[in-house]
Formats: structure tokens, sequence, C-alpha cells
């Protein structure tokens, strides 16, 4: 499509023409997707280690998914919104009957910031109180309730957040100060402490906590074993409601269809949103029969340009049966196991792995990206040197090795990663 672009005119009208928006632009404009890779207009092939945005679960151009948005932009694409269409129906009612039971009616909606704003505002309308809890390195959204929901960055500059926020420590057991004797990491005393003063700075209307499964943006942070039972019994003893965002874990990334189900917990509210699409604009925020009709009776309103449109539900839809019929949950399980004993076996050979160094990440970030891997750092500086691997789970286990074998390399010749052995 863009074979013959020239990178530095582009990237000159770039320049002149967009917003930026909180990073630099890369300096290889991207003018090719296809299955895990990208191409650049240098005419570099990539490994899509991030799925894009974290996004592209199945691949970049899956042909069954522009099968189904070539027929729905011909014959179903947009409705007004207080319409329903079949592919908004039939995604309604085999998405919830995927999920667990308590998780029973949905919205769909265009982004993740959306679908958390909307799981926000009803908890507020449901409990009938405004104090919303979330996790020190947590990342929700743009929009206002979602964005003072969240405290990994996004917040100076713009005046006053939502009121009500409050926060909890984000479970850091690489760094937390909260230790056994062993020197093992206490996350129950540092969550019960987290709640002492959530308690004392609280007005007493406690409404929700919001959370997400991996603290992607804080630096990769999985919870605990035993950590989201724990929350969901303070939400319960303070009648609050537990909402999980999975916007990043849902559909099977983590080997369950929601990383929530690992820990054997129904959120009271799901978000779901990147994952869902495949890279298309389609969120969605879930909910029991029990929340959605007290939600109805208090007359609750989430009335948007694109609720409910037939074309990304379809997409949305498609998603689900191909990860479901192929079995894709499962080997997402197998090949994670695949690819952490590739990283086991590079921080075995690397001392800087666990140096916390953003300097060194950045530099073998943009190393890797020449070599033919894009494993990105966050956006923002104050991600702790974290490279993020998601690659769309349909990777090849020889595509897997293919990666990691140029991670060994760009870790080889990058400055400062302290190899711990002689070649």
């Amino acid at each position: 499509m863009y074979d013959k672009a020239d990178n530095a005119s582009l990237l000159k009208d770039a320049d002149a023409c967009l917003l930026k928006y909180g990073s630099e632009f890369l300096p290889e404009v991207v003018t090719r997707t296809e299955n895990i890779y990208f191409w650049t207009a240098s005419g570099k092939r990539v490994l899509d280690w991030t799925s894009g945005q974290m996004s592209c679960l199945i691949g970049h151009g899956h042909p069954e998914i522009v099968e189904t948005i070539t027929k729905h932009a011909t014959g179903l694409d947009h409705v007004y919104s207080s319409m329903v269409s079949p592919p908004v129906i039939e995604l309604g009612k085999q998405l919830t009957s995927a999920l667990p039971a308590g998780l029973d009616k949905a919205i769909f909606l265009s982004t993740g910031s959306e679908s958390n704003e909307c799981a926000i505002k009803l908890a507020k309308v449901v409990t009938g109180k405004f104090e919303i809890v979330g996790l020190a390195a947590s990342w929700h959204g743009m929009t206002f309730g979602s964005n003072g929901a969240q405290y990994w960055n996004g917040r100076a500059g713009y005046g006053p957040t939502m009121p009500g926020n409050l926060m909890l420590p984000a479970p850091d057991d690489y760094r937390s100060i909260f230790r056994f004797p062993d020197g093992s990491y206490d996350w129950k005393t540092e969550l019960d402490y987290g709640w002492s003063l959530v308690d004392k700075q609280s007005c007493g209307s406690l409404a929700a906590v919001i959370m997400e499964p991996i603290l992607s943006s804080g630096g990769m942070m999985t919870l605990p074993e035993g950590y989201m039972k724990a929350m969901k019994a303070h939400c319960e003893a303070r009648k609050m409601l537990l909402i999980i965002d999975e916007a990043q874990t849902g559909m099977g990334r983590c080997g369950d269809l929601i990383a929530s189900n690992h820990d054997g917990v129904v959120p009271d509210i799901l978000t779901l949103s990147k994952t869902l699409g495949n890279g298309l604009p389609l969120a969605a925020t879930i909910t029991s029969n029990r929340i959605s009709a007290e939600a109805d009776k208090a007359g609750f309103l989430f009335y948007t340009t694109h609720v409910n449109d037939p074309l990304p539900a379809a997409v949305g839809l498609k998603v689900l049966q191909i990860v479901q019929r192929d079995n894709l949950v499962a080997r997402a399980a197998m090949l994670g196991k695949v690819l952490h004993a590739g990283l086991n076996r590079l921080m075995s050979r690397y001392g800087c792995i666990g140096m916390a160094d953003t300097g060194l990440g950045k530099r073998l970030s943009e190393h890797a990206f020449e070599l033919g891997v894009s494993a990105m750092l966050s956006s923002q500086g104050s991600f702790y040197g974290c490279l993020r691997i998601a690659p769309p789970i349909v990777i090849t286990e020889e595509q897997l090795e293919e990666g990691l074998n140029i991670l060994e390399e760009a870790f080889r010749t990058t400055d400062g990663s302290n190899p711990l052995y002689h070649s």
C-alpha cells in the first residue's frame, strides 16, 4: 500500500501536522502490517511483540476479521444509538455465556477509557456513593473519571481530578518495603495497611475499587496469588463494588479467557477493550443482572454516538469465536511457558535485568527494534526500564524463539547489559 513511501518525508509531514500526545513519534514510519509483523518505510520487517498497542490478539489482517469488516461495512455498519442489531445481540449472548455467572449484561463501547468511565458511573449510581479507590501504578484511561482513578501518569497539569479518588499501594513484590523476616513479600500486610489509610481518608462514601490483574503501564506487575480475593473481601466488608479492568489481559492473553478467573474471583463489573476488537475500537462493560436492574431503576445514563455499533461488535464476535474454536486460551497458556523459559534464560545471562534502569531499557528497546523485534518500553519515562512483551497469541513457537534470539542479540550488543558469562 505504501511500499514506495519515504520515511524522512513522512516524518517531516507528521511533525508539521500532528499533535503530540505524550511521547515522540518513533523514527520509523510503519507502512504495512500482516500476521505478527509490521514493515517500516525503510523496508524493515519487525516482529510485533506488543500486538500494536497490546490489541491485535490474533494478529494483523486476520483473513476472517478482514472478511467480517468488509461484510458489515457494506451492509450493517452504524445505527442510531438506541437501536440494536444482530451482531450486538449475538456478541452479548456469546460473551456473557463464556464468562462466569454474575457477568450477565454487557454494553459495547469504543475504548478502554470509555468502558472504565462507564464502570465507574455504574458503580456510583448503583451504590449511591462516589469515592473510587485505585492502585498506585495503575492506568485506566484518559477521560476524567478513569484518569482520576489512575496514579501512574496523566494527573499533573490539568487542574483538579474528579472528587473522591483514593489510592492503595501497588502490589509490587520486586520493590515493596513490606517484607517478612526472610525477605519475601508481605503483600497482605501492605494491603491491609493501605486500607487503614483509605478508611481514614474516606468521607464515608466508598463506592468501588478499580484494578488491573497485571499493572501494565506501572511496570508489568502481576498480582500475588490470593491478592484479588483479599481485595474482594475488603470491598464486601465496606459494601463496595469491585471493577476489574482487563483491557490487556482479557480474551485469553493470560491463559484464561479473563485473568480474574485465575484467582477465582468474579468482579462486580468487568471491563474489556483492546483485545476484544483485535485492534479495532471496541470495548465492553459487563455486570450482573442485579446491578443492571438497579442501574436501570436509578436511571443510569451512558448514551454515546457509537454505543452498541454493529460493525465493531461483529468483529468482537468473530474474535471470540476464533479464540474459542482454535483453543487459543490453552495455546496462550502453553506458549506463555515457552516465553517465560526464554526470558528466564536471558535473566540468568545478563545482570542488568532487575536493575530498574530506564535509560538502559530505552537503549535495549531501540536496539531490539533495529534488529527486528518490537518489545517496547512504555512511552512514559517512569517505567523502571521494563520491556512490555505481549505478542499475538497466534504466534508460533518458532516465531517466539526467533524473537528471543533477537532479544538475546540486543542484550549481547548493548552497553551496560552486564553479561554474566563469557562467550
